[in-house]
């Protein structure tokens, strides 16, 4: 029998789809398409694109002092995402085949298209990737997260939070003792949806 929480969860999941097929209607308007992860323009977007790029000069020289200032605090977050991203994946890699956890395949949480865009100039770039790689490690790692915690601790709050993880709707009600009990061991191997 399917719930109230499923048959929302459903829903928020169709509209999802429903969003994601609406942006990628963008190829055609934009006359670009993606073949193996990689974006190609049609000659005439190329020509059309390259028109609008800044001049590194331009760029500089536009740029509030406070942005130019604040920048070196921006990038030294590099260093411990770096160490981040080398641990939780080592520690995905070991564990999760010891636990019976899927492991997450890295690739489908970073994307780093913005490369192909011929309006930004090599500094853009470099934040957009910049940008790419925090955004993509972030999404990455709650996925390692939640399925940490659907093994360790797959129980529901009993506050509300800001935003659900991928595996939160798998977890047992707050304060339901004899599910967890019954339970608990079916919730913590409960991977089918990914394979």
């Amino acid at each position: 029998m399917t719930t109230e929480l499923e048959t929302l969860l459903n829903k928020m999941k169709a509209l999802e789809n429903e969003l994601l097929e609406e942006l990628q209607k963008q190829q055609e308007t934009f006359a670009y398409e993606i073949r193996k992860r990689k974006v190609y323009f049609e000659q005439n977007a190329i020509i059309r694109n390259k028109a609008y790029i800044k001049s590194l000069y331009l760029y500089l020289k536009d740029a509030p002092l406070k942005h130019i200032i604040s920048a070196p605090l921006i990038w030294m977050c590099i260093f411990p995402a770096l160490l981040m991203d080398a641990t939780c994946s080592l520690y995905q890699w070991v564990c999760f085949p010891i636990y019976g956890i899927p492991r997450v395949k890295r690739q489908d949480y970073f994307n780093f298209d913005r490369a192909y865009l011929d309006y930004l100039n090599i500094i853009e770039k470099i934040n957009c990737a910049y940008c790419s790689y925090f955004n993509g490690l972030v999404a990455y790692l709650q996925e390692i997260a939640a399925r940490t915690e659907q093994f360790w601790c797959p129980i529901k709050h009993a506050g509300r939070l800001k935003n659900l993880h991928s595996r939160y709707h798998k977890f047992i009600a707050y304060g339901h003792a004899a599910k967890y009990r019954s339970d608990v061991q079916l919730t913590r191997h409960d991977f089918k949806d990914l394979e």
